[in-house]
């Protein structure tokens, strides 16, 4: 996981991953994006294949560069994790989630249906107009 955090970690690494979600693209069509030097791509780009979020392929001459995001899996997971509400205040979302939803129930049950409401409304539209 901290091969991934540091490979995301720059903004250049980053604007690389979202070039590369479009499709496979080759060293130099992705250095051509950047005003940066050719060698420091190729470096932001061997930082990202260490961290095992792009996979790269010889074609020819050119070396295409992919996307490959089940890198991402275990720090998608801790960041998961660590945003999810701990404790009881877990347990407590979860309750307060249940009670709404019963209390939706109920009124559901006590109230009309809803075709049989306007059916209804409809009716007494046409009582009043032939009246």
């Amino acid at each position: 996981m901290d091969e991934v955090v540091q490979a995301i970690a720059d903004p250049v690494r980053r604007e690389i991953l979202v070039l590369l979600r479009g499709g496979s693209l080759p060293a130099g069509a992705i250095a051509e994006r950047f005003a940066i030097s050719r060698p420091a791509v190729s470096r932001h780009l061997r930082v990202l294949r260490t961290g095992g979020l792009v996979s790269d392929e010889l074609v020819g001459r050119r070396r295409v560069y992919s996307l490959r995001t089940e890198g991402l899996g275990e720090l998608t997971g801790w960041l998961a994790e660590l945003t999810r509400p701990a404790g009881w205040a877990h347990h407590l979302d979860a309750l307060d989630t249940e009670v709404r939803r019963t209390t939706r129930e109920r009124r559901g049950e006590r109230s009309p249906d809803r075709a049989e409401a306007v059916r209804a409304e409809a009716e007494r539209a046409e009582q009043e107009r032939t009246a």
